[in-house]
């Protein structure tokens, strides 16, 4: 866990320390900044470690820096893995003591009676920065309170990512466009050279973008727009039938046991032909100047029977708890930080879209030609990507329903059960429907 402090004096500060009082006193009071900290305030912030050293470097060494001086404040960042945020926001909540902001990675609709509204977070910053993206309305509104319980500065992308010589040799130089092609191809390979696919079947975050992403393209959903279950459908059950036929034709039983980094590290190692996962694949192998790295292309969502749609990888969500000690603070911060969104995207290296567009104008050119990537435009297919990406939950809102289904696997792990033959698709269908209609009337 790496544990970030930053100190500062504003202009204001200073010049009443070094002014005619100060000199009086006998010296130079800025010799002397606990004086200065004196009448400061804390906030503390909890979020992941990215995927993209760089981010934090910037956020916590540049930019926290800056925000902490302008508004004599002591910023304390705390960031920690991505699989200890769920335990760890629910000991704060438990203990009613922690973090003033918290950062989620999907919709934490569960938790709203334990935070603030942020409602008028938003209505500052759209004055500025126009409307946010429905991805993000989506996300962090509750419909029946009309509360927003959570603040989604950025989203992830959630593309392919495959081996551009395997690929060709199968007959697609440019990659699955459909799940069928992915079948098909992702087979060829296997059968010739021995390597899998990678698409996760496991208790973890890729894994379960990558379920509702075939699960939607195949024409189901876990609720409809009112917030009824629909889960144990016709489509559901040919999705299932798909992932069974995608498991036993071009994958291997590793798959179960991945965590988050899994699928990263087997397409990096050059052991795997195709995953979904954001551009933290693409930005190590450029880090690292890992020899695969020319050969990891970059695709849009796959088709399916019904649409194209996918997930979005991971979606910024701050929480500010009912228990802070620095509310005001803590949303001044986040109104603070949209202003500088487009250097955060930079720092970030196009991992962080932003939810308010108008704050990287520029976005479709920087994404286009990047000096980093092997070739300069890999990133360009991300171009259009809210065409493709979508909610937890849709076409309904991310719920405290679906907030508990999605941190307890569900969907996942009926996925999992039928590839593994454990369950015919009918029956998991039917058994995972029941535990979504017992998980939503407890939030009723």
């Amino acid at each position: 866990m790496a544990r970030k402090r930053q100190r500062g004096m504003t202009r204001r500060q200073f010049a009443k320390l070094a002014g005619a009082g100060a000199l009086a006193a006998g010296g130079p009071a800025f010799l002397f900044p606990d004086r200065a900290r004196a009448a400061g305030k804390t906030l503390k912030i909890l979020q992941w470690s990215h995927f993209v050293p760089a981010w934090d470097t910037w956020f916590n060494g540049t930019y926290i820096k800056e925000w902490g001086q302008k508004n004599d404040t002591e910023v304390i960042v705390d960031n920690i893995n991505l699989v200890d945020l769920p335990a760890r926001a629910a000991s704060e909540a438990s203990a009613k003591k922690g973090h003033d902001l918290f950062m989620f990675l999907s919709p934490p609709a569960s938790y709203e009676p334990q935070v603030i509204d942020m409602s008028n977070v938003y209505a500052e910053v759209e004055k500025k920065h126009g409307k946010k993206i429905d991805l993000a309305h989506k996300s962090t509104f509750n419909p029946k309170t009309k509360k927003y319980f959570a603040f989604s500065d950025a989203y992830t992308p959630d593309p392919g990512n495959w081996h551009k010589d395997w690929w060709t040799e199968a007959g697609y130089p440019n990659g699955p466009d459909t799940y069928d092609d992915l079948l098909k191809g992702a087979k060829k390979i296997r059968d010739a050279s021995g390597h899998p696919c990678g698409v996760g079947l496991a208790q973890e975050l890729d894994t379960s973008m990558a379920m509702r992403a075939i699960l939607w393209s195949f024409g189901g959903a876990e609720q409809d727009e009112a917030g009824n279950v629909t889960l144990n459908s016709k489509q559901t059950i040919e999705a299932l039938k798909y992932v069974k036929d995608l498991y036993q034709q071009t994958e291997t039983p590793e798959v179960f046991t991945w965590t988050p980094p899994s699928n990263n590290q087997a397409m990096l190692a050059g052991r795997v032909s195709y995953v979904q996962n954001a551009i933290s694949v693409t930005r190590q192998s450029e880090r690292e100047h890992l020899p695969i790295d020319a050969k990891i292309m970059i695709s849009p969502a796959l088709k399916g029977p019904v649409r194209r749609l996918a997930a979005e990888h991971v979606m910024n969500c701050y929480v500010i708890w009912e228990f802070a000690e620095n509310k005001d603070g803590a949303q001044k911060f986040l109104i603070d930080w949209i202003d500088h969104f487009r250097d955060g995207f930079l720092a970030g290296q196009f991992y962080n879209f932003p939810c308010f567009p108008s704050t990287v104008p520029d976005l479709q050119k920087l994404i286009a030609s990047d000096d980093r990537a092997n070739p300069k435009d890999k990133y360009k297919v991300l171009g259009n990507v809210l065409e493709w990406a979508t909610n937890v939950g849709y076409p309904g809102y991310a719920t405290a329903g679906i907030s508990e289904a999605f941190s307890t696997w569900v969907l996942p792990t009926m996925f999992a059960k039928v590839a593994r033959g454990d369950e015919s698709p009918e029956d998991a269908a039917k058994a995972a429907e029941a535990e979504y209609k017992r998980i939503f009337a407890r939030w009723k």
